[in-house]
């Protein structure tokens, strides 16, 4: 007997949902009718798919593996969709999200291979965190996100990221107070570092700590645009990685560590046709854009 995929998207809704209601309400169908499906798909299944748990419900054992191919299932449908639509469109939309840490210069010269490869792709860009964006990514949001950190493959099933490129990091400022030798002259500059939530902040503050420096941190930031703009208003270090040649305008350069470096990963879901501009970044060599052999220019 085949299985009924409506009865399956009822129970999946009701597991999202977190209650018969609130997926009734999603459907525009009745309590009853839910509650009557999901019963028919238990008799299916010789068992029972949901059990209480305090004034709600939860999903049982076997619940439990039935909501996982659900997941699969209709992510798979939601895929098939997307690839569909685009291929009736004029352009073909691509949603990327970008850690807010990052540096944008270098982030929209990633970007460009996309336009370069297919000028039928339109891009939308989304700025936040990693946590956030993971979270949009496996809910197939977004296409992609670029970050600073790798994701655990073992732990996100289904999601993987490549690495694009890394570079040492360089202390700047506008008119820093340089009298005694790198890294010692950080101690007499007020300096701005990246938030603790992102990768190269706890990098930093580590590095910090083992080199016995006593900084006077006077911000710390999520967004590397906002920082750079705070620290030209109060003459503060900033660290930049060191490729970042636009970046660096009319601050003076005042060291630069290889000690520590910002890393650049690509972020993306397992999919059976891929998004041919998340193939396009995977498949690019960026080795010339990480390169420093220009720095002098």
């Amino acid at each position: 007997m085949p299985l009924n995929f409506n009865q399956l998207y009822y129970f999946w809704l009701v597991c999202k949902s977190g209650s018969v209601s609130q997926a009734a309400q999603r459907l525009s169908l009745t309590s009853q009718a839910i509650t009557s499906q999901i019963r028919a798909l238990e008799n299916r299944f010789n068992g029972k798919l949901f059990k209480r748990q305090g004034r709600g419900i939860e999903p049982t054992e076997l619940g439990k593996i039935v909501f996982r191919y659900c997941e699969k299932m209709f992510a798979l449908s939601q895929e098939m969709l997307e690839i569909l639509d685009s291929h009736q469109d004029q352009y073909l939309s691509f949603d990327v999200g970008v850690a807010d840490a990052l540096s944008k210069p270098l982030v929209s010269q990633i970007l460009q291979k996309t336009q370069q490869q297919n000028n039928r792709i339109k891009l939308r860009c989304f700025e936040s965190t990693h946590e956030l964006l993971l979270e949009q990514l496996s809910q197939h949001q977004i296409d992609m996100f670029l970050s600073d950190c790798p994701v655990d493959s073992a732990q996100q099933e289904g999601i993987y990221s490549i690495k694009l490129g890394e570079s040492p990091l360089s202390f700047f400022a506008l008119s820093p107070n340089i009298e005694r030798p790198f890294p010692y002259c950080l101690e007499d500059n007020p300096m701005l570092l990246p938030s603790a939530k992102t990768a190269l902040g706890r990098k930093l503050q580590s590095w910090i700590n083992i080199k016995g420096l006593h900084i006077q941190v006077i911000g710390e930031f999520d967004d590397a645009a906002l920082m750079k703009a705070f620290a030209l208003s109060q003459n503060a270090i900033l660290v930049l990685p060191s490729i970042c040649r636009k970046e660096r305008e009319n601050l003076v350069e005042i060291g630069q560590t290889k000690e520590i470096s910002e890393s650049y990963y690509a972020i993306f879901v397992e999919r059976v046709i891929q998004h041919p501009a998340v193939k396009a970044i995977c498949s690019e060599d960026f080795s010339d854009l990480f390169c420093l052999q220009d720095l002098s220019n």
